[in-house]
């Protein structure tokens, strides 16, 4: 690290997302129902703007702010360029079901604000700014699930606040035991002390704090509701929680991992490993007889918590854990939302076999389909194909060969319910749901697919600038 530099423009697509928010608000209260997509131009326009500061900020030395809590090195660009990207692609799903709705620049206000707490989660370095971005990732994110307010809309905002506040508890509750432990509720700090701490209280505390950020996460054991809140929400909102909130969690864990916990007398690598397993065969599992897209892809993201919790096991163990978690976690939101967007272009195509002729008459949709769907599985050239092989490396490298075969053995199996989906869409048949449909979803559906293959084609230049080492 270069040390302390207390320079705003460090935290500048902090800034425009939140600055966004508020005048978005501010805006939302004059502007008339059928103008309130400004709103959402603006919320693009600060995403834009960020992208472009994180790009900015990625070709300086790595620097902290606000003393050393938070941290601009290539994990937090990385994850900006991420959040923002696939905030985008979401502010693009919305635009259509949500146009001209009474609460439409709250909702685009709400999706900034998690986003928001997603991002300070993946700069954090300090236990109580991690708590902060873990609310703000979350009490906004609770609304939008239930945002139309209808019966599957309420459950499901009900079961993501209910279990939402359980894990909030459990977090605080585990960095207050730490806190007692270390003395300190910085990484730089805590790390060196937690080794000299008695066993038992950092073991308590990390579980509590596990929990919580294995929350946001979506991974087993705390993925209860991910199943219930994905089917119950709307399709862009769905697409919102099965992402982005992801991407702050994993890049938390990372370097809860590299900084914190790997060499605190916790098994961490243990622990990790354990819920990579049963992440990725639960929800693969759980996956095999959906009929309910939005349920199976609600179970897909479970299992790809799983693959993606590999590098994270071996934070510290592996030199390729970094880049492995930075470039999956990115071929992973696009290619999800891919998937998505072709439920958001088809509202009302619910189940599987709604989408049998697709191909017939969608047939670039049906292509980004399939693309995205083999994605997920990890097939070549897509982006998530490397993000596997790198991910498997990390695992192998860092002595946990085992967890590399089942993680292998898991994706064979996954092939399954994605060509039950695949199958009717590319069959002969037809459903009149399948030819009116949402244009932006359309538009979003082909550029996350040019996005996930190009990614994956463009891998050589890419993972070298994701490699640089996690300050300690």
């Amino acid at each position: 690290m270069d040390g302390t530099n207390e320079n705003p423009l460090d935290i500048l697509p902090e800034v425009f997302l939140a600055a966004s928010a508020v005048l978005g608000l501010l805006l939302g209260a004059w502007l008339p129902r059928n103008r309130q997509w400004l709103v959402g131009l603006l919320a693009a326009v600060a995403a834009c703007g960020g992208i472009v500061a994180a790009a900015v900020t990625a070709a300086r030395p790595d620097v902290t702010a606000f003393g050393e809590a938070f941290t601009i090195d290539p994990v937090t660009n990385t994850s900006r360029v991420v959040v923002l990207g696939a905030l985008l692609l979401v502010l693009a799903l919305s635009a259509g079901p949500f146009h001209a709705h009474p609460r439409e620049s709250e909702f685009y206000v709400l999706l900034q604000l998690s986003a928001l707490g997603a991002l300070v989660m993946a700069g954090t370095q300090d236990l109580l700014l991690l708590a902060a971005g873990y609310l703000l990732a979350s009490i906004p994110a609770y609304t939008l699930a239930g945002f139309r307010k209808d019966g599957p809309g309420t459950e499901a905002a009900l079961k993501y606040y209910v279990i939402g506040a359980l894990f909030g508890i459990l977090i605080l509750a585990g960095i207050t035991v730490l806190y007692a432990a270390g003395r300190a509720t910085g990484y730089p700090i805590l790390g060196p002390a937690l080794p000299e701490a008695p066993e038992a209280l950092v073991a308590a505390g990390a579980v509590g704090l596990l929990a919580g950020v294995l929350f946001k996460a979506g991974a087993v054991p705390a993925h209860f509701w991910v199943p219930d809140t994905v089917q119950g929400s709307t399709a862009p909102v769905a697409a919102f929680l099965t992402t982005i909130p992801k991407i702050g969690a994993l890049a938390a864990l990372l370097r809860l991992g590299e900084a914190v916990l790997a060499d605190s007398g916790m098994p961490w690598a243990a622990v990790i490993s354990v819920v990579a397993a049963a992440s990725m065969t639960l929800g693969n599992l759980a996956a095999f007889f959906q009929n309910d897209v939005k349920r199976l892809l609600a179970y897909s993201t479970i299992s790809q918590v799983g693959y993606l919790l590999l590098p994270v096991a071996v934070a510290g163990r592996s030199d390729f854990a970094q880049e492995a978690l930075l470039y999956y976690v990115a071929a992973y939101a696009v290619t999800n939302l891919g998937a998505f967007a072709v439920v958001c272009a088809l509202p009302r195509a619910g189940r599987i076999g709604d989408y049998r002729g697709l191909a017939r008459k969608r047939p670039l949709l049906a292509a980004s389909l399939v693309i995205c769907l083999l994605g997920l599985v990890g097939t070549p050239p897509t982006a998530v194909f490397v993000g596997k092989l790198e991910a498997f490396s990390a695992a192998f490298d860092g002595g946990y060969a085992w967890l590399a075969v089942l993680a292998a053995v898991n994706t064979v199996a996954s092939l399954f319910y994605y060509l039950r989906w695949i199958v009717p869409a590319v069959s002969r048949g037809g459903n009149d749901d399948l030819v009116d449909g949402d244009r932006p979803a359309r538009a979003v559906a082909y550029a996350a697919t040019a996005i996930s293959v190009g990614l994956g084609l463009a891998a050589g230049p890419v993972l070298p600038a994701l490699s640089s080492s996690l300050p300690t």
